[in-house]
């Protein structure tokens, strides 16, 4: 890949420059053979940052994120008043009760209660079974992820059966989904675990495992991505604060797909129809909330991710009632140490999973030896603050798919594994895949794994303030086409041993921007572009560390945009 075509300052090397003492230190733990010391050059702002001031909700190559995460972003979770305590339910932090029962019973009854917090003090409590939260405005409370700890003794094959895939095989989708606490709607999870059972393997998504469980609201008319108001056909169905999915069919020619991928050329010329996979994740599906009805007009709680037009159907429809208001916080998920599985056989010994959720939330929650930690499946609008991943090593630390989008994961860490990985195993980082879009890595220290756009095209996504060890892997069915979408941004990322790799996509990701990364070069695996000809990608200070400002692209558009 070519260097500083762009003008911006020439590269300082492959010991390039970490701009603080707290990554320093991430890089010591990595283990890394690259030495790092202070930026020697002074803060810079990019020509894209200016571009993006004076036209925030359409720029070509970066994606409007301003309000990603529950609450729009919202700075404070929320909190609600203490309606139970584990230990009245039964609860027993002995390490041979099973508490899971007792867990459940309290949670159910903060859910009758119509909503509050339900904590488990310090202490070691034995989980031989799931733990659910099934009921909006329910939070799980811990007294922190340094005392508080739920031993997972069991599996997801064991608790609820083999997982096959809905694509066939003889893949586990436990390798993908589900987890030892898993946030969902009380009655989608029963429809999920009963097919499961039944080996009919379901879509996972907002509108049901065949996906016909929803009714048309009203049709829209035409507008653009960026809109916060749009017109309507009928107001009749809708309310303020109600969520509604926006439903959008693509065409024979496939101008939706191109749509998502920047309209540019290469997508013109891409060849869709093959991509079975690909095609089952439309129509795309976003869940918003709506925040005013006047006449016909309707404003949203976020900007449309997408252009609206005729040819694609538009319209808002009803969807399965979704979880909301829920929370998991100061606790962590030990799983019992068992060897890692070969690639895409995990048995779940997964970690933290919200599915179907809306403006939920985890928080100071650690998970330990598990085969995948924290999965956003159709989930939107949601946070996960201050996670971390530790202990033997997993398959997906963070995995983000089926339709996930406006989530927000900030101050994350990956530890490194504990120990080696067993030979025919996968690591990948931080997923995301299947037409997810807006979604936000914010403040990240990844001592092992990678950016893993997972193929299902995946757009407008950002990571951004992250220090990486690039050691991972992307996944992806070649059926499910392309690794990337439009408007990806990947912002002020500090590589630590110098490989490009799903880091500087400048050559990869069409109407994209690499901005604020060290000086890379290509080994270990390596992709050719999805899409041929010009990708109106963008790359902007290349070969500096840290100087680029503002040096965290998300808080910065929060900051200036979040309140308009």
């Amino acid at each position: 890949m070519e260097g500083n075509e762009d003008g911006s300052t020439p590269g300082i090397s492959r010991r390039a420059l970490l701009g603080s003492a707290a990554a320093v230190a991430a890089v010591a733990a990595a283990g890394s053979a690259t030495a790092f010391a202070a930026p020697a050059t002074s803060a810079q702002v990019p020509q894209l940052w200016d571009e993006f001031t004076r036209d925030p909700y359409r720029h070509a190559q970066i994606p409007f994120v301003g309000r990603a995460g529950c609450g729009g972003g919202a700075r404070r979770l929320p909190r609600r008043p203490v309606v139970a305590d584990v230990r009245d339910f039964g609860a027993v932090a002995d390490g041979r009760t099973d508490c899971a029962p007792a867990i459940n019973r309290a949670i159910a009854a903060a859910g009758r209660a119509g909503g509050g917090t339900v904590t488990i003090p310090p202490g070691t409590f034995r989980i031989d079974g799931l733990v659910r939260l099934g009921h909006s405005h329910v939070v799980l409370r811990g007294a922190g992820s340094d005392r508080t700890t739920l031993y997972a003794t069991k599996n997801l094959t064991e608790l609820i059966g083999p997982y096959g895939s809905r694509y066939g095989g003889d893949k586990s989708s436990w390798s993908w989904a589900g987890g030892l606490i898993w946030l969902a709607p009380e009655a989608r999870f029963a429809s999920l675990t009963e097919a499961i059972r039944a080996r009919s393997w379901p879509f996972e998504g907002w509108t049901g495992n065949r996906r016909d469980q929803w009714r048309t609201l009203t049709a829209l008319e035409a507008a653009r991505r960026g809109d916060r108001t749009v017109t309507v056909t009928d107001p009749a169905g809708l309310r303020p604060g109600a969520l509604v999915l926006l439903r959008l069919s693509d065409d024979a020619g496939h101008t939706l797909l191109r749509h998502m991928a920047g309209d540019g050329p290469g997508a013109v010329a891409y060849t869709w129809s093959d991509k079975t996979k690909l095609l089952s994740y439309v129509p795309y599906e976003w869940p918003v909330r709506v925040t005013r009805v006047t006449g016909r007009r309707v404003t949203l709680e976020r900007p449309l991710p997408l252009d609206v037009r005729p040819e694609w159907d538009p319209r808002f429809t009803t969807h399965v009632p979704e979880l909301t208001g829920a929370g998991v916080e100061g606790l962590t998920l030990e799983a019992v140490e068992t060897p890692q599985r070969p690639h895409l056989l995990d048995a779940g010994h997964n970690g933290v999973v919200l599915q179907c959720a809306y403006d939920c939330w985890v928080d100071d929650v650690t998970v330990r030896h598990t085969d995948n930690g924290f999965g956003l499946v159709a989930a939107s609008a949601c946070t996960l603050r201050r996670t971390r991943v530790t202990g033997r090593g997993t398959h997906h630390p963070y995995f983000c798919r089926e339709g996930s989008h406006d989530n927000l994961i900030e101050d994350f860490t990956i530890e490194e594994r504990t120990t080696p990985a067993p030979a025919g195993t996968q690591l990948h980082g931080i997923n995301v895949e299947g037409l997810s879009s807006y979604n936000v890595w914010s403040r990240g220290d990844m001592r092992m794994g990678t950016f893993d756009s997972h193929r299902g095209m995946p757009f407008a996504n950002v990571r951004t303030d992250i220090t990486v060890n690039n050691n991972g892997r992307h996944g992806g069915d070649a059926s499910a086409g392309p690794l990337f979408g439009a408007r990806f941004a990947h912002w002020n990322i500090r590589v630590t041993n110098g490989r490009a790799g799903l880091m500087k996509i400048d050559g990869l990701a069409p109407f994209s921007a690499t901005v604020g990364i060290n000086e890379v070069r290509e080994f270990d695996q390596i992709d050719v572009p999805d899409f041929a000809g010009d990708l109106h990608s963008r790359l902007e200070l290349y070969g500096t560390a840290d100087v680029v400002r503002p040096r965290n692209l998300y808080e910065a558009q929060r900051d200036r945009h979040a309140h308009r």
